[in-house]
């Protein structure tokens, strides 16, 4: 396959996620999203004469000398959200045993959530990352900026093939000076998250958004094969014929995920757990509902 047929390909892909994200958000998704994501601050509206009940710290002095009674100052929330999309791109994400790629379902999820965003009002915006930030395109609103988000996430080839969860928190700390709304779609099959998260979680709102494999969480039966780290290059064969093995893996991978989703309640970041060979809407109406009830 050609350069230009590999990218008429990646396009296509782009449009029919394009539709359905787009459905999707007009039959379930757009009214969950506005219930459970809100302004992250208030703007000074106007002033008003003090009223039993309101705070002493919203009186305003100077206007209260001038008018010679008390005065409060009005805010109203700040509607607008600035939503980063943060994807995880590294060499890992492109393993899918099934229909799709981790990749693939992570750029289906950073639709059907950007295109909330933008029927809400919102800005979004993009971070992609592996070993290292791979690139950082700044929050805005359009259709046509969305479609460019989602297809350099397909279209990324990162240089360094990790994945550090750390970096890409570092970069989002020092370079989003307005507090913002982070979805973090990632495998979190990384060493160090544990700082970088809670340093993240303080500063912005953070939402983490695990997507993984059904073969990443137990090995099937199939005899001898050679396992490959997509993003070492590691070589072993193992003898998945082995229940031991068998078993010792899904012990392993459970008590990774276990370790992730504490860290997750330690830093108080909502999350969702996702699969490549089933649908992610109920995991993420399932998240939007509960943080709606409790914004309630």
């Amino acid at each position: 396959m050609t350069e230009e047929d590999h990218i008429e390909e990646m396009m296509a892909r782009v449009r029919k996620l394009e539709l359905k994200a787009r459905r999707l958000v007009r039959e379930s998704f757009s009214g969950e999203y506005l219930s459970s994501f809100r302004g992250q601050g208030l703007d000074f509206d106007d002033f008003r004469e003090y009223q039993h009940g309101d705070e002493v710290r919203f009186i305003d002095w100077n206007v209260t000398a001038r008018m010679n009674q008390p005065y409060v100052r009005k805010f109203r929330e700040e509607r607008e959200l600035s939503v980063i999309m943060v994807v995880d791109v590294s060499g890992s994400a492109d393993f899918g045993s099934s229909h799709l790629s981790k990749r693939e379902l992570s750029a289906e999820i950073a639709a059907v959530l950007g295109f909330s965003a933008l029927q809400n009002g919102d800005k979004v915006g993009l971070l992609i990352f592996a070993g290292e930030p791979v690139m950082f395109i700044p929050p805005a609103k359009g259709t046509r900026h969305l479609l460019r988000m989602i297809r350099e996430i397909l279209m990324a080839k990162p240089e360094k093939p990790g994945t550090s969860i750390e970096e890409a928190c570092n970069f989002l700390v020092k370079s989003l000076k307005r507090k913002s709304l982070i979805f973090m779609i990632s495998d979190f099959h990384a060493d160090s998250l544990d700082k970088p998260l809670g340093k993240l979680a303080r500063k912005h709102e953070t939402v983490a958004l695990r997507v993984n494999d059904p073969l990443e969480e137990s090995l099937p039966k199939a005899g001898r094969v050679v396992l490959v780290d997509p993003e070492t290059g590691f070589e072993t064969m193992v003898n998945t014929s082995n229940s031991n093995l068998r078993m010792g893996y899904r012990k392993l991978m459970k008590r990774q995920a276990e370790g992730v989703a504490s860290v997750f309640k330690k830093h108080g970041i909502d999350s969702a757990n996702l699969l490549t060979d089933r649908d992610a809407l109920p995991a993420l109406h399932q998240l939007l509902k509960r943080r709606g009830r409790r914004r309630k």
